[in-house]
């Protein structure tokens, strides 16, 4: 059996979504630290292929336990407890030529009293397949059945599966897919048809439908002939096929995008890494209480991140971050939604992406109509010590400012018309205890600025243990 270390988690707290009609529905801020979850432990589930080896069976897991307490603008106290479990599996054949590899997850949502969001206290979420998919590499059956390496490589994947363009900023999701990879040592494309996982949460916090469907095709292109730098460049088009359970004749959902992304990831010097993107969005979306005809998307957001790896014992490492998504300012209720959407005019400036960055513990925006500025360092400062040695301490401090002064963003408790949201500090432990048991803690307090009319402090708090096995 292979012993997998699921590191320590991040999660956060939820302000509640930005639209009335929602009520009784997860808030955006819950669903993005539920999604930070997904993102600190995928790589680390990935496995290296045993050398040499026609075939190998894998085979594994771990369950983690999460205490949240937090405030959410709304309520000045909630608290749950998260029960998860998830059992993994992976099968390679003839050194990695083929791979079929399958996760499954089971979770236990535990509430106080009165402290969930659609009244249900306690709640059971699966099981679920999670990831499941089939992978054949022509590169490694070359080497396993001729013997020889070619001057290129070909992937072939169907299945369950992340599948994220650039940096992860406009397109980052698991989907039901299919995906070709074409490399050369110069060139890497990859090509995917896909649709969104029908339990997955919509945007559009406003329409009901039992199950998201969401279709995906683009292409991505990535240059490796650089030492250092890999610049990419992708397109992305997703259409709207979703069914709505409850009609509404005098209002439009159908929400169709086109997104064209140009960036590049490296380092600048030798200890200097950074990342960049810049994308563009276009397509149709229908406004506030409107059918017949549909809005023109112009849309766009920018990332960039720089971060220092000191060369010291302690593995020291400094990193500022600015995020931009763009607003739009006739959305006075909602930065996403159909229903309190776009108003005075036919063209919708609001950055709706599929992708995920890290915007905090406690307010947790969605990247729409917002700016980000992020300043963090982190250190493990007992690396001699042997039961202390795999601790490591951190913090981030953020400040958030709006797009557009009078739209909305995706905490609906942002109710003035100020672009000033505020600032947040965030600090955080991990501690890898063994190599099967890891312990988190985070900390994290939000300070309301002039857009929000209940400026009262918002502090989150989260231990965690994880176990794998």
């Amino acid at each position: 059996m292979a012993l997998c270390w699921a590191g320590a988690v991040l999660a956060a707290a939820p302000p509640l979504f930005a639209q009335p009609a929602s009520a009784g529905r997860e808030p955006d801020a819950f669903l993005n630290q539920q999604r930070l979850i997904e993102e600190q432990i995928q790589e680390q589930l990935r496995e290296a292929l045993p050398p040499g080896q026609r075939m190998t069976f894998d085979y594994g897991g771990w369950y983690s336990l999460h205490l949240f307490l937090y405030d959410d603008g709304v309520n000045s106290s909630r608290t749950y407890r998260l029960n998860d479990l998830r059992l993994w599996t992976r099968l390679t054949f003839d050194q990695g030529a083929h791979e079929i590899f399958a996760r499954a997850r089971m979770s236990y949502l535990d509430f106080n009293t009165g402290d969930s969001f659609d009244g249900n206290d306690d709640d059971w979420e699966g099981p679920n397949l999670e990831r499941g998919y089939y992978q054949f590499d022509l590169g490694n059956a070359l080497s396993a059945y001729g013997g020889r390496k070619a001057p290129y490589n070909l992937q072939f994947k169907i299945g369950r599966d992340l599948v994220s363009f650039g940096t992860g900023y406009a397109f980052s999701l698991p989907l039901d897919h299919v995906q070709l990879r074409a490399e050369t040592a110069d060139v890497r494309l990859t090509g995917i048809i896909g649709r969104t996982v029908g339990s997955f949460e919509d945007f559009d916090r406003s329409r009901y439908t039992t199950r998201t469907r969401r279709a995906f095709f683009g292409v991505e292109g990535r240059y490796l002939g650089f030492d250092r730098h890999e610049p990419f460049a992708y397109v992305l088009w997703q259409n709207d096929h979703n069914h709505d359970t409850v009609p509404h004749p005098l209002q439009g959902y159908d929400y169709d995008s086109f997104y064209v992304g140009l960036g590049s990831e490296g380092e600048l010097s030798e200890h200097l890494r950074y990342s960049t993107e810049w994308v563009y969005q276009t397509g149709r979306s229908y406004g506030h209480r409107r059918f017949a005809k549909r809005d023109v998307i112009r849309a766009w957001a920018f990332h960039t991140e720089l971060e220092y790896l000191f060369d010291d014992p302690h593995r020291t490492r400094a990193s500022i971050e600015y995020l931009f998504a763009s607003g739009d300012e006739d959305r006075l209720l909602s930065p996403t939604d159909a229903v309190g959407g776009n108003r005075e005019d036919y063209t919708d400036t609001s950055f709706i992406g599929f992708g995920w960055h890290d915007t905090g513990l406690s307010l947790a925006p969605r990247l729409s109509n917002i700016h980000s500025w992020r300043g963090g360092a982190s250190f493990f400062p007992f690396p001699k010590d042997r039961r202390l040695a795999g601790l490591e301490i951190g913090g981030d401090a953020y400040l958030f400012w709006k797009h557009h002064r009078a739209g909305a963003i995706s905490d609906f408790t942002a109710d003035r018309q100020s672009g000033y949201l505020g600032w947040e500090l965030d600090f955080f432990a991990n501690w890898k205890i063994t190599t099967d048991l890891a312990w988190t803690a985070r900390y994290g307090v939000f300070f309301p600025g002039k857009a929000f009319d209940d400026r009262t402090t918002r502090t989150f708090l989260l231990v965690g243990v994880t176990w794998s096995f």
